[in-house]
């Protein structure tokens, strides 16, 4: 898929002549142009198409018309069509004369909603585990029906939370909010849950410096839902999307969160910067100042106001989860995966598991199909 940043006054009519162009060239490049989005207020434009390297792409388009893609990566169609509902033309109308009208005026914009429900460890025995297994499947049927209902695409994607599609920003956070209300319903109707939500919500385009579909799009989206314990974080791309007569919904609805473009702005650097180093043994907090170029006690003020957690707190729970997914995937014994995720010492790292799972990483390693959330 590639990305053009066409300039102003590109119509969708000159778009669909362009695809044209490159169908009737297309195969002296061993290519096949499959479809394209088109956002004509903005001049973005995405083509999907198949072909044997970036650079056939680059060629076909230069002598089909001479708009070359300021961007390409290469996409799985399944995962094209799970974020964008197509992948190929859609079915167009006919003029009077019965001629097809080949020209899409069809925006690649899209709001990402990333949900998680895997927050606790409960193991088979307690008393609550069937209470519990009853309200996730509960939940799990009415984000399904939700997502029907408010018109979201369930995404093909590897990963550990939910996503999900929205080709309206409205559509999405009413589908957030109604997913969030219902949940809360089910938890107050409970005298026991180990249950809890994070619903994280991000907009953007599917091509940008990311090599991955929707890359920057969605790692925003996973960041806000870590933050948003039992209420829906959106991004400020998705506020101002939000349009019509809900338009107040923000400032009425407690179960709604965002932070202001500047706290943003932090999140994306300080998550950045952690996540390329965090399982560094010696990276500690007094490294993280001096990558960031802040005392310690502006790194401690802004990401707790940002995230809620210690910069310390931060970086332990990023290696702790990460050790939990290390272990469940058996990917080396306790010892070893404490020093890959960054801990000095497996007995340190021991303690810190437990205090943040209930349970040792040893029992865990042992008994990992008997825990209901993994």
């Amino acid at each position: 898929m590639d990305r053009h940043d066409l300039p102003g006054g590109t119509t969708a009519e000159n778009v669909a002549d362009a695809h044209q162009a490159d169908i009737k060239i297309q195969h002296k490049f061993g290519c096949k142009g499959l479809t394209y989005w088109f956002d004509e207020p903005t001049g973005a434009a995405f083509c999907l198409v198949d072909a044997p390297s970036a650079e056939h792409v680059k060629a076909m388009h230069d002598n089909a018309h001479g708009l070359i893609p300021h961007k390409i990566i290469e996409v799985d169609p399944g995962i094209v069509r799970s974020f964008l509902g197509r992948i190929e033309d859609p079915i167009m109308e006919k003029t009077s004369d019965g001629a097809n009208m080949n020209i899409i005026n069809d925006p690649a914009f899209r709001t990402i909603m990333a949900i998680d429900l895997k927050e606790s460890l409960l193991i088979r025995k307690n008393p609550t585990y069937k209470s519990s297994t009853k309200q996730l499947d509960l939940i799990n049927d009415f984000i399904n029906k939700s997502l029907i209902q408010y018109k979201g695409l369930e995404v093909n994607h590897t990963g550990e939370s939910l996503l999900s599609s929205f080709a309206d920003a409205n559509n999405a956070v009413l589908c957030a909010l109604n997913i969030m209300d219902h949940f809360k319903s089910l938890v107050n109707e409970s005298s026991q849950n180990n249950i809890s939500l994070h619903i994280g919500l991000n907009a953007g385009v599917p091509v940008t410096d990311e090599k991955d579909i929707f890359g920057d799009t969605v790692l925003l989206a996973k960041r806000l839902c870590d933050l948003a314990k039992d209420k829906v974080m959106v991004s400020t791309e998705v506020r101002n999307q939000f349009h019509g007569a809900h338009a107040n919904i923000f400032t009425n609805n407690k179960s709604l969160g965002s932070l202001n473009p500047t706290e943003e702005n932090y999140l994306t650097l300080l998550m950045d910067k952690t996540e390329t180093i965090w399982n560094d043994t010696s990276f500690t907090v007094d490294e993280l100042c001096r990558i960031l170029g802040m005392s310690k006690s502006q790194l401690n003020r802004r990401t707790k106001l940002v995230t809620g957690k210690s910069p310390n707190n931060l970086i332990k729970d990023i290696r702790l989860k990460r050790a939990l997914r290390m272990i469940k995937n058996q990917k080396g014994n306790i010892a070893e995966i404490a020093y890959e995720t960054g801990f000095n010492s497996p007995a340190y790292f021991s303690k810190c598991f437990q205090e943040r799972f209930g349970v040792l990483p040893s029992s865990y390693a042992k008994h990992k199909k008997e825990y209901l959330y993994q």
